[in-house]
């Protein structure tokens, strides 16, 4: 089985963060290639840069339709391009906001999600909605940290980490942690011990299912509005992107 994580913002270290915390939980015989695009922001923290972020992510997505992936995750808490993706995607497409909250779900009766800048948050109270979550989601909570701070080393972003979801435990009625964002992917389980509660990473989550379908024998369904999408000619510098008849 081949599956592609995809990391729709251009930082390669995120990237390799992101391929580590995969390749740590694929099962033997998954391989995992880890990719990011070659254009388009830095970090995604807004719908700007989400909107932005869209292109690159179907054109690797397109790529591994061509190299012979079996399926993808969307390594982005805003799940950007997520339907999009499935409509070219043979095989299943999960992004890691959705894979987290289902995920938390099936764990717990409630979850918080504890993301990067306050601004995000609204991202992902808006996911929560699309994803039928309202009545399982307790809060989503911003810790006002850059995603680039993530790539830093030292401690002051866990710490800050740690005590919103303490906060969280304690203040939310919660029963498991959401980590919101895939440059988390190497905090989980230093965040589960200090808290004492299951915190789940998306990218891993993601992996899991993605896995889980493809042994199911399950690719994108492609009946209705995930079909392949309609063969037209697209102008100027986007003509590549047109998806031929099929």
């Amino acid at each position: 089985m081949r599956i592609k994580v995809i990391n729709p913002n251009t930082t390669a270290g995120m990237t390799a963060k992101i391929g580590e915390a995969a390749r740590a939980i694929a099962a033997p015989g998954t391989e995992i290639v880890a990719v990011n695009p070659a254009f388009g922001p830095v970090s995604i923290e807004s719908h700007y840069d989400e909107a932005v972020s869209v292109l690159g992510v179907l054109e690797e997505v397109r790529k591994g339709e061509e190299e012979g992936c079996d399926g993808y995750v969307i390594a982005c808490f805003g799940d950007p391009g997520l339907l999009a993706a499935r409509e070219i995607a043979t095989g299943p497409v999960i992004g890691i906001a959705e894979a987290a909250m289902h995920a938390a779900s099936f764990i717990s009766t409630g979850f918080s999600v504890v993301t990067t800048l306050n601004r995000s948050c609204i991202i992902a109270e808006h996911l929560v909605e699309r994803y039928g979550m309202h009545h399982a989601c307790r809060k989503v909570r911003g810790t006002d940290i850059p995603v680039l701070d993530l790539e830093e080393t030292g401690n002051a972003a866990l710490r800050t980490i740690l005590d919103e979801c303490r906060r969280a435990r304690d203040e939310d009625r919660c029963g498991a942690i959401v980590l919101g964002c895939a440059g988390m992917a190497d905090l989980v389980a230093t965040v589960q011990r200090e808290i004492g509660m299951p915190v789940i990473d998306g990218v891993a989550a993601a992996v899991v299912q993605v896995e889980g379908l493809v042994r199911l024998g399950l690719g994108t369904s492609k009946h209705g509005d995930l079909a392949w999408p309609l063969p037209k000619p697209y102008t100027g510098s986007l003509s590549h992107y047109a998806v031929k008849a099929r």
